[in-house]
């Protein structure tokens, strides 16, 4: 419904400005001309430059109504503002500064008196639609910033709902939403007055347009290679008219403009003690990983009882051994007989094929069953499938052991400790195969199986049932090494995480201990756990703490 609102809002403003123009004053087409922008500024002179932040509100509203740009294509935005926006805005202006000739005491509500008195009521409908549709282009624009903001580990951990499965980028945050609630009744309970909440209202537009063009000017010379004084030019010609209209909608700071500096300020110590803190705490884990020399010199059995079992530990560190891994081993005598390293990535594309997901490696000798899983969803996959996840992790392992039996990714310790990753997908060509859950939690038994594979539906609801096809070509080496990884799927499956406590070390300054130990701790206590995150069945989850000094 947003599109009809939209261009019926438009369709409004325009034939009311026409109609305006034509009945009030024909003339004010002459306006349009620069002599009379410079004949303003020359006759006016301060009042003039002081008038600038109001005249600015003049394209405001309609900036809200296309705030989410990134959802749209560039052909259909050029579409719209040249065949729709601009001529409506032009139109509508018009007529009321033709209408303001004639009547000069209707300055405050020059809109609605301008208004044939028939299509009064039809037009307050028809702009309180294009108020809402505005204001969710606000929204949705905030929740996809919230989200890449968070991607790129610069903002706290929320809950990301994806409304639509064919369009991407259609999400909704619940804690943003409550706190965008909670920022707009407070600033209208708090101005009470719409000409301060429009002062506000322009400086933060007027930043954020400033601010746009000295990053276009970056974007111009390092990503699309332009000459340096073409950027330049750019950047002096846009960034000195809209510093003009800056500086004048700076003097409305101590009416309103202070508040959208006071939330900026606001959420860039959020953003920047998040970041720092996730930062220090990564070159942490990076300083303190296991180096392969300790993994092989424990042999092995890694000098601990190995049971029965498979335990997925997760880890940001895409090469290495976590710090935590040594640090559960240390206090505890045992561990799963077969390890598999997890790192979760995110990617900033729509979708990752299933067969380009999983990255798989090998973490020391064979005999010792530690693998590396690297696993890489776009922003619109589904990774919250715990039962699939789990499966496809089994699949591509054994794909990985039989791909690495016939030399494609054949490992060596001593030249490369850290193995070799493959980019592998569970195709029917794989070591092991899954036999799938039927609609009604039934096991599904292809006709080739055996009878014998069939377990009741109450242990079938968590997880599905694997076979090791009798394939005469796999060698004996790796038929064992499959028939270990099926024994401890069977054994059961355990998810590891690290629940680290950062605390900043004894000589850093204050604010370094401020940020880290206050600011810090504090949103991570209070943003999603990673369990929450990748949705880690409770009953399956080990929890291992660990202090972090950065």
């Amino acid at each position: 419904m947003f599109a009809p609102i939209v261009l019926s809002w438009l369709f409004c403003i325009a034939s009311i400005g026409l109609y305006n123009t034509l009945h009030w004053n024909p003339g004010v087409f002459r306006a349009v001309s620069p002599f009379y922008i410079y004949n303003f500024m020359k006759r006016t002179g301060r009042e003039g430059w002081a008038s600038l932040g109001g005249i600015l509100l003049c394209i405001t509203g309609t900036e809200a109504m296309f705030a989410d740009l990134g959802h749209f294509s560039q052909p259909s935005i050029k579409l719209a503002f040249t065949c729709a926006v601009y001529p409506s805005l032009f139109l509508a202006y018009l007529g009321q500064a033709a209408y303001l000739t004639k009547n000069h005491t209707d300055i405050r509500s020059s809109f609605y008196k301008s208004l044939p008195r028939p299509l009064y009521w039809p037009t307050f409908v028809i702009a309180t639609l294009a108020s809402i549709v505005s204001s969710q282009a606000v929204i949705s624009a905030a929740f996809s910033i919230i989200k890449q903001c968070s991607a790129l580990g610069c903002f706290p951990r929320v809950k990301v709902i994806h409304t639509s499965k064919n369009v991407s980028g259609q999400i909704y945050i619940p804690e943003v939403n409550w706190i965008l609630l909670v920022l707009c009744l407070a600033v209208t309970i708090g101005f009470g007055d719409a000409v301060q909440i429009g002062n506000a209202y322009g400086i933060a537009v007027l930043s954020v347009m400033f601010v746009t063009t000295f990053l276009m000017t970056l974007v111009m010379h390092i990503v699309w290679k332009w000459n340096i004084v073409l950027a330049l030019g750019f950047c002096v010609f846009f960034g000195f008219i809209e510093g003009l209209y800056l500086s004048a909608a700076l003097t409305k700071f101590p009416r309103g403009g202070w508040v959208p500096v006071a939330l900026s300020v606001a959420f860039m110590a959020i953003m920047y003690s998040w970041h720092y803190g996730t930062i220090a705490k990564y070159k942490f884990n990076m300083e303190n990983k296991v180096s392969m020399k300790w993994l092989l010199s424990l042999g092995p059995s890694l000098q601990i009882v190995r049971v029965p079992g498979i335990g997925l530990m997760y880890t940001d560190l895409a090469t290495g051994v976590p710090a935590i891994f040594s640090h559960f081993v240390a206090n505890l005598p045992a561990f799963h007989q077969i390890v598999v390293l997890v790192c979760v990535k995110s990617v900033p594309v729509p979708h990752v094929p299933v067969h380009e997901r999983y990255l798989v490696g090998r973490v020391g000798p064979k005999e010792y069953r530690m693998y590396r899983c690297i696993v890489r969803f776009g922003y619109k996959d589904n990774s919250k499938d715990d039962n699939d996840f789990e499966t496809r992790i089994m699949l591509n392992i054994g794909e990985f052991i039989q791909t690495e039996s016939t030399g494609v990714a054949s490992h060596d310790v001593d030249s490369d400790p850290e193995g070799k990753m493959i980019v592998v997908g569970d195709s029917n060509s794989a070591g092991i195969q899954a036999l799938p859950l039927a609609a009604d939690g039934q096991l599904f038994i292809p006709k080739s199986s055996s009878s014998s594979h069939i377990e009741s539906p109450l242990k079938l609801r968590k997880k599905v049932k694997f076979d090791l096809p009798q394939n005469p070509k796999l060698d004996a080496s790796v038929r064992e090494e499959l028939a270990e990884l099926l024994q401890a799927q069977e054994a059961g499956v355990a998810y590891l995480m690290g629940h680290s406590h950062v605390r900043a070390r004894r000589n850093s300054s204050v604010l370094k201990k401020f940020i880290i130990n206050v600011v810090y701790n504090f949103l991570r206590r209070n943003s999603r756990g990673p369990h929450a995150v990748l949705s880690v069945p409770h009953t399956s989850l080990i929890e291992v703490g660990m202090l972090c000094l950065v």
